[in-house]
């Protein structure tokens, strides 16, 4: 992500540098990072409530200084964090991470945290808190832990959640599998398998858990299992390799402590995520939430239906799916609209004069966009996107200093377009002998 920072140019690498943490060391509100994020949240006994934010989403900063008074009135009662997910993307995904500012409370169960539903003041904050640490004590009460399990954190736990592989399953559980796998090859006289083991059955664990169980560990003993070893060239132990549907298997070349484990996991479970959503813009509100949201808009105008039908316009769409999954860790925003259906949008992006399809790609922080100048080919915009990501590419500003004016329009049904309908004219009553001949 630190490369999409880079957008437009050395001008614009050096504005969005100039966003920085939203919080300091003298706020009460604790900054939380992939480092210290596990000691301070999941091994805690206290409350936590922990805002995920963006440095340049417009709603995180409007939330600060509320989020600041919470955290001095709720000192030494809720821990209140904050984690910036624009640079710290694992931590992110982790929790399912998609919009700024996401709130999640931390309370009994620290694996599995809540979603915040409360208003974004401060005295609503407080009492959501507040709230939440009622459930908390009674949980306590009740003789439910709130501490992450210290069998777990130390490296201990059962191996239930590894998963033990053989010459005979390996293919259909493995290779056949939707699912990401990280699989050791060990053998059991081995020292260092021996000191990875608790680590490794900690680590599947929880990332069972974070990833819904898209993502798997497990565990081959290569001294009994030969034909397995001998096919992944496996001559020393552990080894760890990385295996994802329709792809060469990976080398591991990770740490080996339940930490670094699991962060290579969600990693992981990150690139194998499903695309951002690509939505049509249908009124007003679609555009500010995408745009306000992401440091990034992608913007298309396509031909109208009559001029490509259904088929043409899902070309298009798919091409644009295929982007969006190929730039999915950049947490862009993708929209799309008919031509001539946002004439105001198009005009403030200088689209329709290279003609349709166009692309265009703002900067809704800075009301700054860039137009692609190539084609509308996985190609071209692979190369138009590629290049705002390092900060190359020619900009201009958003004519008007802001998003114009947004039409409401039906969503597309999906279906080709159909001509209007011509009014019939009845030539019964028309006598064409009164006409001259020789005017006809």
């Amino acid at each position: 992500m630190a490369t999409a920072r880079l957008l437009f140019g050395t001008v614009g690498c050096a504005l969005v540098f100039a966003v920085s943490s939203l919080y300091s060391a003298s706020d009460d509100v604790i900054e939380l990072t992939p480092t210290n994020f596990h000691k301070e949240v999941i091994q805690s006994d206290s409350l936590w409530l922990v805002e995920f934010y963006a440095p340049w989403c417009g709603h995180c900063q409007r939330l600060t200084p509320d989020w600041k008074k919470a955290a001095s009135a709720l000192k030494g009662v809720v821990k209140i964090g904050a984690v910036d997910a624009d640079k710290h993307q694992s931590l992110g995904g982790q929790y399912g991470v998609k919009g700024f500012p996401s709130i999640k409370i931390f309370g009994s169960n620290k694996n599995k945290p809540e979603d915040y539903q409360g208003a974004r003041t401060g005295e609503a904050i407080v009492d959501g808190a507040l709230s939440a640490l009622r459930s908390f004590v009674k949980d306590r009460l009740g003789g439910r832990s709130s501490g992450y399990d210290s069998g777990r954190q130390s490296g201990g736990g059962s191996k239930k959640d590894v998963v033990e592989l053989n010459d005979d399953n390996f293919d259909s559980t493995v290779l056949n599998s939707e699912d990401v796998w990280l699989v050791e090859f060990f053998a059991p006289w081995c020292g260092h398998c021996k000191t990875l083991e608790p680590e490794w059955a900690a680590a599947a664990t929880e990332v069972k858990e974070q990833t819904q169980g898209k993502v798997k560990l497990a565990a081959v003993d290569a001294t009994v299992n030969q034909v397995l070893a001998s096919r992944y060239g496996i001559r020393g132990f552990p080894t760890i390799k990385i295996f994802q549907k329709g792809e060469s298997p990976l080398d591991y070349d990770g740490g080996r402590t339940k930490t670094d484990i699991v962060a290579r996991a969600l990693d992981l479970f990150s690139e194998n995520a499903p695309p951002p959503e690509l939505k049509e813009i249908i009124n007003e509100e679609v555009v500010k939430k995408t745009c306000e949201e992401h440091q990034l808009c992608v913007v298309a105008v396509l031909p109208h239906i009559l001029d490509t039908g259904a088929a043409g316009r899902n070309d298009y769409l798919t091409i644009m799916l295929k982007m969006a999954d190929k730039y999915k860790k950049k947490m862009w925003g993708w929209l799309w609209t008919e031509a001539g259906a946002q004439l105001d949008l198009e005009s403030s992006l200088g689209i329709g004069g290279f003609g349709y399809p166009a692309m265009a790609a703002v900067n809704a922080r800075k009301m700054k966009f860039a137009l692609l100048k190539g084609s509308f080919s996985e190609q071209g915009i692979n190369e138009f996107l590629r290049e705002l990501s390092f900060g190359r590419g020619s900009t201009a500003p958003v004519a008007g200093g802001a998003i114009p004016k947004i039409n409401t329009v039906e969503a597309w049904d999906g279906k080709d377009g159909e001509l209007p309908a011509e009014e019939e004219i009845d030539l019964s009553d028309v006598d064409l002998d009164d006409f001259d001949k020789d005017e006809l």
